[in-house]
């Protein structure tokens, strides 16, 4: 398969390398000044890590091959994977060009994590019944998730292709039923960051508390289940039926006393330096190798067991 990557930033440059790593031709496009050598760097980044969760046949770097020019990048290719710049200007340009130039069966998936599909098939007048949001986490060549979003003029058979397509990369591809900012994902993580930045805005907890009450505490559960398995787990053989009728009522007065924050320069300010001081004295670059290792060890146990392996 021929994978066209348009857009090479950060998340652009994993997904090169996860298509790299699977055996696939990658034509990228950038029109960034240096985004070649910028691009090729990042997939000898990303590479020892892909060598370790194994390599397709035939997977290598060397199957890359770089332009400025999306349309050329597109011409011929049988994915087509756009990370270009957060901005409904700038996807409208890249996806007007890129429905002129990919071929008519070609899925045109988004990375967007904030402009729907229905706002980008605008660009499209020829075909924008291939158009869609595939919404990756960073970094898409380590993390599995990728959101699935079709827009009002997506064709089943764009979501059939997009969800086997990233099946066949090792993700873990979800279609999302409904148009929404933000997706799923990160409206849940939304929602967790709001309650935190209230817990620090009102004295109630530092910085470092905070991130230690997750790193420590559920977000260890949540890495292997989800929200409503866990809850169906903590209610024993009653499951999440008893958990509701018990906990049902205590729970709907946590959520009438959630807080309400608002970014102010304050809160900024007060965010900003409790993370300064929580990682005072860190070695950054360390600190992300390691979480990346770390990463991908649980991913590849997850992989290793019968129902915490992702399997639908």
């Amino acid at each position: 398969m021929k994978a066209a990557v348009i857009g090479t930033g950060v998340i652009g440059a994993s997904w090169a390398a996860l298509f790299l790593a699977h055996g696939h031709d990658v034509a990228a496009a950038d029109p960034a000044p240096g985004a070649q050598d910028a691009l090729r760097e990042a997939v000898a980044a990303c590479w020892p890590a892909l060598e370790r969760a194994g390599l397709a046949e035939g997977a290598s770097p060397d199957r890359l091959v770089f332009t400025a020019d999306p349309a050329t990048a597109a011409d011929g290719a049988s994915f087509v994977q756009e990370s270009g710049p957060e901005r409904p200007e700038a996807k409208d340009l890249l996806f007007a060009a890129l429905d002129e130039a990919a071929p008519p069966g070609t899925v045109l998936a988004s990375s967007s994590s904030g402009i729907t599909p229905s706002r980008i098939q605008r660009a499209c007048a020829r075909h924008p019944e291939r158009v869609l949001v595939g919404h990756p986490f960073h970094p898409p060549h380590l993390i599995p998730l990728v959101e699935v979003v079709p827009g009002e003029r997506t064709g089943e058979e764009a979501v059939r292709t997009a969800m086997e397509v990233y099946a066949s990369l090792g993700r873990r591809p979800v279609r999302v039923r409904k148009e929404l900012t933000g997706h799923l994902a990160n409206r849940l993580q939304a929602a967790l960051w709001r309650e935190a930045y209230h817990l620090v805005e009102s004295g109630a907890a530092s910085v470092a508390d905070l991130d230690a009450v997750i790193a420590h505490g559920p977000g260890l559960r949540w890495a292997l289940l989800g929200p409503f398995a866990n809850q169906h787990l903590s209610g024993g053989s009653g499951g999440i039926a008893r958990v509701l009728r018990h906990l049902g009522p205590p729970t709907e007065e946590i959520w009438d006393d959630l807080g309400a924050p608002r970014l102010t320069p304050g809160l900024a300010e007060a965010v900003t330096s409790g993370v300064a001081a929580a990682l005072d004295g860190v070695d950054m670059t360390a600190l992300v190798a390691e979480r990346d290792d770390l990463l991908q060890r649980l991913i590849t146990a997850k992989a290793a067991t019968t129902t915490l392996g992702g399997t639908p």
